[in-house]
């Protein structure tokens, strides 16, 4: 079920934060009313195409920060591993220099919360519970406004790696619609036009759009 639209689930779980200190209470409800959230997940520490997406958001975290959108992500890993992980040097697997916090979800609640685990639970035959999938999180990706409500989501199977740079682009057309209350087309980047939601406007956009061809 998607949730957009909808606010986005709380919770309170231990996380690395600052790349070497583990607090354990972090929540998400520190940022209300005055960051936006980029919140995501990602499915297991010391793997393949993981620490190349956290590396990357690391990269463009000053990029976020000048938009005020805090990044946070988050697997089902144990704290200690998370801090592990960031301990090792990257040129041999691990991600030293990440700075944003890295939530455990060690139950996997905050992961099938958001419904980003790999899998369900079900009964057996023999009334057994038993799990139908991966256990770990898909590469789910959630920016929540300053009201704590979700804007956009975006799922990804475990193998598919993430691109940054389109998640900046999302947030700039979110902040285009609250600022000059219009409405973004396809392909919009920052600094182009954009498009009134009426018929008018639609038509207007189209014909210099069409123009352009």
């Amino acid at each position: 079920m998607a949730l957009i639209g909808s606010k986005a689930p709380t919770f309170k779980a231990p996380a690395v934060i600052n790349g070497q200190d583990i607090v354990h209470d972090f929540s998400l409800a520190q940022f209300i009313d005055h960051k936006e959230v980029l919140f995501f997940f990602y499915p297991k520490d010391f793997t393949f195409v993981c620490p190349t997406e956290l590396i990357a958001f690391q990269e463009k975290l000053g990029a976020f920060e000048k938009r005020n959108v805090a990044v946070v992500g988050c697997s089902t890993d144990t704290e200690e591993t998370h801090l592990a992980w960031l301990s090792t040097p990257r040129k041999r697997g691990g991600i030293q220099g990440v700075t944003y916090p890295i939530v455990a979800d060690v139950s996997k609640t905050i992961t099938t919360n958001y419904g980003v685990l790999g899998g369900t639970w079900a009964y057996d035959e023999q009334d057994n519970m038993v799990f139908h999938g991966t256990p770990i999180a898909y590469r789910g990706t959630f920016f929540i406004d300053q009201q704590g409500i979700i804007r956009h989501e975006a799922i990804n199977d475990l193998s598919l790696g993430r691109n940054v740079e389109e998640i900046l682009r999302v947030i700039d057309m979110w902040h285009h619609v609250k600022k000059f209350g219009e409405v973004c087309p396809a392909n919009w980047q920052k600094g182009q036009e954009a498009m009134k939601a009426t018929q008018e406007g639609v038509a207007a956009y189209l014909a210099t759009y069409m123009d352009h061809k």
